[in-house]
């Protein structure tokens, strides 16, 4: 592991981008139409249980990453087995998150662009920044905090005083009750963004308190779940379920309609930046806990050898994981809750914990 240590504050900001990141893009939840705020909340609540389960995990082995703890909890095979996995799962959502934020800038901005050269220079940026270490990322975070929550703030008052939310848009509240909502709680809410906390694993022993462990994460989660829950009712109550629906980008189309005074509008560039921060402290993340993994499985001195080629492999795999947007984002949909996020997130986390927790009742039987 790199010897680096970061505050608690600096974690709770790194929590609340990673979290906001692309959840404010691709805002979760849509499938219950104007319930989605509900469901998304129902996806909170679900999700600080499911962090529990990783900081349990943590206190059993608080100076380990989840790639080293492992092996302790299901023996060195295995352990290294679900270690590998674990890695790929990391790079396959940073090649995900990295796939969105080109898809975005090339169907809104950069029209005749080639998405790899999108990618390539937000990867080239991201690179470099892993490659300093955790140290810098959670620095940076502590800069661009501010100014993305004045981007925010700014946003919302326009958006506010060009008359454009209509709550009535939010109504009827559970009009087709509550199936609907738990499916997408389910199916989506309780996975994206929150049980990718799975990464967090990763980052944990470096915070320089172990005693404000908990308390950073579960308030960034917290602070990133109500953000994102204001957005799916300002994206309903402006756009109208249809078009909300129908939107590949809802806030952008959001964004687009501010007009104020015939003088303040096309304000899409706020938007813009503000993904694209978003967007690099979400790969970052995975893409660095992928790349400390690696290091810590296959016994590397330091991480920086590594993270140019996982980078490369990232920003590959980005335009060729899908042939269109479509195409990603039904694979988004249809295949990777069931097969990727309830089994990594979910399942093996709580197996895990379970057989850690009968390893280390033993161990202090035969210590007493």
């Amino acid at each position: 592991m790199e010897k680096a240590k970061i505050k608690a504050s600096q974690m709770f900001i790194l929590v609340v981008l990673f979290e906001m990141g692309s959840a404010i893009l691709i805002v979760p939840g849509f499938p219950a139409k104007q319930d989605a705020w509900i469901a998304i909340l129902l996806g909170l609540a679900c999700g600080l249980l499911i962090f529990l389960i990783y900081f349990q995990l943590y206190t059993y082995y608080p100076e380990l990453p989840f790639t080293s703890y492992v092996q302790e909890i299901t023996g060195k095979w295995i352990g290294r087995l679900l270690g590998l996995l674990y890695i790929i799962y990391f790079m396959y959502f940073a090649t995900r998150v990295l796939r969105d934020f080109g898809e975005l800038l090339t169907t809104t901005i950069y029209f005749n662009t080639p998405l790899i050269v999108i990618n390539s220079l937000m990867m080239l940026t991201i690179i470099y920044g892993v490659h300093k270490g955790i140290e810098v990322i959670a620095r940076v975070g502590e800069l661009f905090f501010g100014v993305i929550y004045l981007m925010a703030s700014t946003g919302f008052l326009l958006i506010l005083f060009s008359g454009l939310i209509h709550l009535e848009n939010l109504q009827p509240v559970l009009e087709y009750g509550w199936k609907p909502v738990f499916i997408t709680f389910l199916r989506e809410t309780n996975l994206r963004p929150f049980g990718e906390m799975i990464v967090f694993t990763m980052l944990l022993p470096y915070l320089n308190d172990k005693k404000k462990v908990k308390t950073a994460c579960m308030l960034g989660m917290i602070l990133a779940g109500i953000n994102v829950t204001i957005t799916a009712v300002i994206n309903v109550a402006t756009l109208g379920v249809d078009l909300f629906l129908r939107s590949n980008f809802p806030l952008l189309t959001t964004i687009g309609k501010i007009q104020l005074a015939n003088f303040i509008e096309r304000l899409d560039v706020l938007f813009m930046l503000y993904l694209v921060i978003g967007g690099f402290f979400k790969i970052s993340i995975f893409f660095y806990a992928a790349v400390v993994g690696a290091t810590d499985l296959f016994h590397f001195k330091n991480h920086q050898k590594l993270s140019f080629p996982i980078g490369l492999i990232i920003l590959l795999a980005s335009v060729t994981i899908a042939s269109n947007y479509a195409e990603h984002i039904k694979e988004g949909i249809k295949m990777v809750p069931v097969y990727i996020q309830w089994p990594f997130q979910i399942i093996i986390p709580t197996l895990l914990l379970i057989i850690a927790f009968f390893r280390n009742r033993k161990k202090k039987t035969i210590s007493s």
